[in-house]
């Protein structure tokens, strides 16, 4: 329909966003059973290959995707690989908590890792944040695992498994993070990514300053 009606700029932005290279294949989880389960049901799709496990609520901006970064530890690794930052000590109940061997390493060998700790039993403040490069092997545990915290199958608790067998690695990506699974964060990604768009960015910047120095906005405060 773009083709016929001479939409030439939209069509190409809809052809470009899936390359000529890639197919999707979608996966329907039947029941929220927890991310070890959801990923457990990707195995028919990935095969005996690794992969990358992608959670969309953790948006990443970074010059050098987070993906790229970690595609590139793996090659130098060949081990998993997470995706990890600092967090508040407050906020480890939301998160996966990893040990390492080297505190200050971008990249480190994991000692323990524990799913969503207390502020007093973390074993320290470096989080995964939902990005993962992760080997096969990975299936066998999280089919033998069992139910855990909130009676659901843990990836995390599958990686942990896995690290009695093999190495696993913590890496801390270059880039900003954004929380979109709070509403705060999907807001700051909102206007950040808006802020900084080619086209609509000076425009809307102009927009916010007017609504910040309206007598209405002045008077919230």
């Amino acid at each position: 329909m773009l083709e016929a009606q001479g939409k030439s700029d939209l069509l190409n932005q809809i052809r470009s966003v899936l390359p000529s290279y890639a197919a999707c294949i979608y996966i329907r989880q039947p029941a929220p059973l927890g991310l070890g389960h959801a990923v457990l049901c990707a195995q028919p799709a990935v095969g005996n290959e690794p992969f990358f496990v992608h959670l969309a609520d953790d948006l990443i901006r970074a010059e050098v995707s987070c993906l790229k970064q970690m595609a590139d530890v793996y090659e130098s690794k060949r081990a998993s690989i997470l995706g990890v930052e600092v967090v508040p000590r407050k906020e480890t109940e939301k998160y996966g908590i990893v040990e390492v061997e080297a505190d200050r390493s971008v990249t480190s060998r994991v000692r323990s890792i524990v799913e969503k700790p207390k502020p007093e039993d973390a074993p320290s403040t470096l989080a995964v944040v939902g990005r993962y490069v992760l080997t096969p092997s990975l299936f066998e545990h999280l089919e033998r695992i069992g139910r855990g915290s909130g009676g659901e199958i843990q990836l995390t608790d599958g990686i942990a498994a896995l690290m009695r067998e093999e190495a696993v690695y913590a890496y801390r990506f270059t880039g900003k993070r954004y929380d979109c699974g709070s509403k705060l964060g999907y807001l700051q990604a909102t206007v950040e990514y808006a802020l900084g768009h080619p086209s609509l960015g000076r425009d809307f910047r102009k927009y916010l300053k007017g609504v910040i120095r309206s007598p209405s906005m002045r008077a919230r405060r």
